[in-house]
């Protein structure tokens, strides 16, 4: 009877299992397709490192749920641990293998820009979005801040494609972001009020526009 069960639930779930397959494969080829390769065996191999990648990702997240991880606090901070946060920690013990074997697989094929412009996919643009927000906000960046802050952004998205959710990388990039602003912060600026200063001036724009 057990036994029947077993394979009632198997052939129950095994459609979802092969529809979840085929999107981690369809996404993994649509990426590859930006990059007009132009050579069928190249774009195979890299579809397969990637498709193995997002399936991995998937599957450790799915069978390690924030429940994995005990309440508690976070030991810098003192505040209790989120949802969010306990769902970070329990997917970063995620082996590094995975991680590893991504980047080698790209690297093997594809030149820099390519592999960052998958690294993007994976990331929805973040690094450039990220990075036009503090030119906007910083007044008269210099070329070392610049050169900082996309370094940091650039490690944030490399580190965050081991995470299934938006949510997720997100905060990772929040983590790269609060580097930034404190490395402008022991560098002269002050980062509080130059945001202010840009949240007001844009506020000042909308009211003018309004008005004509």
């Amino acid at each position: 009877m057990k036994s029947l069960k077993y394979i009632i639930l198997l052939c129950l779930a095994l459609p979802l299992m092969v529809m979840a397959q085929s999107e981690q494969e369809q996404k993994a080829a649509e990426w590859v397709s930006s990059l007009n390769l132009n050579d069928a065996a190249k774009e195979n191999r890299i579809k397969a490192v990637i498709a193995k990648h997002l399936t991995a990702v998937r599957d450790w997240h799915n069978s390690h749920p924030a429940s994995t991880v005990p309440a508690g606090i976070n030991p810098v901070t003192g505040e209790k641990l989120s949802e969010l946060h306990r769902q970070i920690i329990a997917d970063s013990a995620m082996p590094d293998s995975v991680h590893k074997n991504l980047m080698t697989g790209l690297r093997a094929d594809l030149s820099t820009e390519q592999v960052n412009a998958i690294l993007d996919k994976y990331t929805i643009g973040k690094v450039d979005f990220t990075m036009k927000g503090y030119k906007a906000i910083v007044p008269n960046m210099t070329a070392t801040e610049e050169a900082f802050i996309q370094k940091n952004l650039e490690e944030a998205r490399e580190m965050a494609v081991d995470y299934k959710s938006m949510k997720q990388i997100s905060a990772i990039f929040e983590i790269y972001k609060n580097k930034c602003e404190q490395y402008l912060n022991n560098n002269g600026r002050n980062w509080r009020q130059m945001y202010k200063d840009y949240v007001n001036a844009q506020k000042a724009k909308k009211q003018a526009e309004a008005k004509k």
